[in-house]
């Protein structure tokens, strides 16, 4: 699986919300990378992303969905804007998206045992990790990285992964510090070795 690091952050109206002017673009630019790879987002300010992604897919698929947020709530400002915490209720929409199952912490873990035998789209916000091993700017979980690394392997070595997203983190501009860059770096090294082909 490749690795692609995606920055749409210079791009402006796409900070939490999407424009639809900017969703366009963005679509754009997706039409011209693969949608099977190890796709890396951003902070969780971007997190709508993977509703681009879910776009493309062409066969039937379920979500699964690591995210101490379920991303799933009605949009504030109506639906012309995407939000980082709304594009779930919008994937819930696409005619070939059978299915979603959020993950929040390894108590969850047993729902994978429930999924349809369909393939997978798997999506990471670090923030479902305790602040241990990643460091973002919202409340966070208590999963650890080992948890969080078993639970993506068993699904790799089980099912067909159409594609992978992480997101989470945080940035300077936000009073991230050094240290937390550092940190949030290798636990993102650490989740891509288990795509890594």
């Amino acid at each position: 699986m490749e690795r692609k690091k995606i920055d749409f952050t210079q791009l402006e109206g796409t900070n939490c919300y999407c424009s639809a002017e900017s969703a366009a673009e963005i679509r754009h630019a997706f039409s011209n990378l693969p949608l099977e790879a190890f796709h890396e987002i951003g902070t969780g300010d971007y997190h709508y992303l993977t509703l681009f992604w879910l776009e493309r897919i062409r066969e039937p698929f379920v979500l699964v969905l690591f995210d101490h947020h379920p991303d799933d709530q009605p949009g504030a400002f109506g639906a012309e804007l995407i939000s980082c915490g709304g594009w779930v209720a919008l994937a819930r929409q696409l005619p070939l998206m059978r299915g979603d199952l959020w993950i929040r912490d390894a108590s969850d873990f047993a729902r994978l045992d429930t999924l349809p035998d369909l393939p997978l789209y798997l999506s990471v916000d670090l923030d479902v990790l305790s602040p241990a091993y990643a460091r973002t700017d919202w409340d966070q979980g208590r999963m650890t990285l080992d948890e969080l690394s078993g639970a993506l392997r068993r699904l790799r070595a089980g099912r067909r992964i159409i594609g992978v997203d992480l997101c989470g983190g945080n940035v300077p501009e936000k009073g991230a510090s050094p240290e937390d860059l550092a940190l949030n770096a290798s636990t993102g090294e650490a989740l891509w070795e288990i795509f890594r082909d």
